[in-house]
């Protein structure tokens, strides 16, 4: 039931006009035509004094209030017109519930801001050492060579293979950073095309034998009797997720463990899966170690190589393909990352000298 300034001030002036002529009936001499007109006296002086106190004093509020939000965005508020918001029951409350509804969505982008502003700091932090690492040692090597060690063969070339080295870390790091800069503005397209994935694996194999037999580390694909594997995908930067999730499988997996590529066939969909039983990722660094240059164990990954932001660029490429990559880990039991690609089903099958052309371009 609308609440109206007028049906307020109709039913208290009411009440009132009641208790006041109530009162009078019990006072000797007054009569039925001075309790009539002491009845609408009441009535129709309450009736006008509380309109205006309503009306006037509470509603004209209520305008002010209504104004002052309609000079802010509108779009960040869902009321209704000022006609139908005097109107309602409990304009006040309405007023007040919206504003908190705003109030709240603000805090919210403000905390959202001031994560962003940390992860920048962060990154900028991260970006300034990965950078300096590799031009102080490839500066160190240089500026020995120049005050005077160029004179010694052994010293020479020794110094330029270690400045080279570091060079070549700091290109290799530049060209991530500029192809994850291209994925995170949309600038580079995805060539979606029927790929035999399984095939895919099997060459990744081949490229991380010589590191897995170092390590005693046994590379295989599940199940066993698969021959081909189909997927709807850009296989140029398929064989980029593939090759990363392996690789790491292989560099952080135990010594004389497997790395395991398990195929699973659904109705629409193949997951992917890139098993390990190496020693695990702990739980509190699960949730950031898809983030640019994040490192479980900073100390082990710069012994083994890599510029942090291989797990980045596989996000942001499985994003691209409309899929989203997925961890489980337990210490000492091993990591598992998986995901899902659209199947292509044997009609929608090429060629095999077509689609080995597609994998070598």
């Amino acid at each position: 039931m609308s609440l109206s300034p007028r049906f307020i001030a109709f039913i208290l002036a009411f009440l009132i006009s009641l208790i006041t002529t109530s009162f009078l009936a019990f006072v000797e001499g007054v009569s039925t035509g001075m309790l009539f007109v002491a009845a609408i006296s009441s009535a129709i002086s309450s009736f006008f004094l509380v309109l205006y106190t309503v009306d006037i004093l509470v509603f004209r509020e209520v305008n002010k209030m209504y104004r002052t939000i309609h000079k802010l965005k509108m779009k960040d508020f869902n009321m209704a017109p000022r006609k139908k918001l005097i109107q309602e029951s409990n304009p006040l409350r309405t007023i007040n519930d919206e504003i908190f509804v705003y109030v709240t969505k603000k805090q919210k982008e403000i905390d959202e801001l001031k994560k962003l502003e940390l992860f920048r700091r962060e990154f900028l932090a991260d970006v300034s050492h990965e950078f300096k690492t590799p031009i102080f040692a490839a500066q160190g090597f240089i500026h020995t060579l120049l005050d005077g060690a160029m004179d010694d063969e052994k010293v020479r070339e020794r110094f330029l293979v270690k400045a080279a080295k570091n060079l070549d870390s700091l290109d290799i790091l530049v060209k991530d950073l500029l192809v994850l800069s291209q994925m995170e503005t949309g600038d580079i397209k995805m060539n979606i095309v029927p790929m035999d994935i399984q095939l895919m694996v099997t060459n990744i194999f081949g490229r991380l034998e010589n590191i897995a037999q170092d390590k005693n580390i046994t590379l295989k694909v599940k199940p066993d009797d698969l021959t081909e594997v189909w997927v709807k995908a850009d296989p140029d930067r398929m064989e980029q997720v593939m090759l990363n999730l392996i690789e790491n499988a292989v560099k952080y997996g135990n010594e004389g463990g497997k790395v395991i590529v398990h195929f699973n066939e659904g109705k629409k969909y193949i997951e992917i899966a890139v098993r390990d039983n190496g020693p695990g990722i702990p739980h509190e660094h699960l949730n950031r170690i898809f983030e640019r240059f994040y490192r479980v164990d900073k100390s082990r990954s710069k012994e083994i190589g890599g510029t942090g932001l291989g797990l980045a660029i596989v996000k942001h490429i499985l994003n691209a393909h409309d899929s989203k990559i997925a961890v489980m880990s337990k210490p000492e039991k091993g990591t598992t990352f998986s995901f899902k690609l659209e199947k292509v089903f044997a009609s929608a099958v090429p060629e095999s000298e077509n689609t080995l052309s597609q994998l070598n371009s």
